[in-house]
């Protein structure tokens, strides 16, 4: 039972720093300073500085304020977390850059329709 529980917990954490890692590649990809970002979401430049280093996790809220920022839907920006686990550092880089860029292209298209 206490290992099962530690596995938990191991995985829990593993998906909170996958989380403020993407979040911090994807403000870096629009180039977004802390300062802009943090003022964009309505937080702290600590706290996101918290969230980014992983020592917070966000709320489902700020996950929606930097969806709505971005133009990258929530899911997407879950599924960029998730993808980001495992791997070279070079190579998550590469998939993390691939996919905002996608998801960016694919909103400005359906903007401009």
């Amino acid at each position: 039972m206490v290992k099962a529980c530690l596995a938990f917990v191991n995985v829990q954490r593993n998906e909170d720093e996958m989380i403020g890692t993407a979040l911090r590649r994807i403000r870096l990809i629009f180039d977004y300073s802390a300062s802009e970002m943090s003022s964009m979401l309505g937080i702290s430049r600590s706290y996101l500085s918290e969230i980014e280093n992983n020592t917070k996790q966000p709320t489902m809220r700020i996950l929606e304020r930097y969806a709505d920022v971005t133009g990258i839907k929530l899911s997407s920006i879950m599924l960029l977390a998730e993808q980001y686990d495992g791997g070279s550092n070079e190579a998550k880089a590469r998939l993390l850059t691939s996919k905002v860029l996608n998801s960016v292209i694919e909103n400005m298209a359906v903007n401009l329709r």
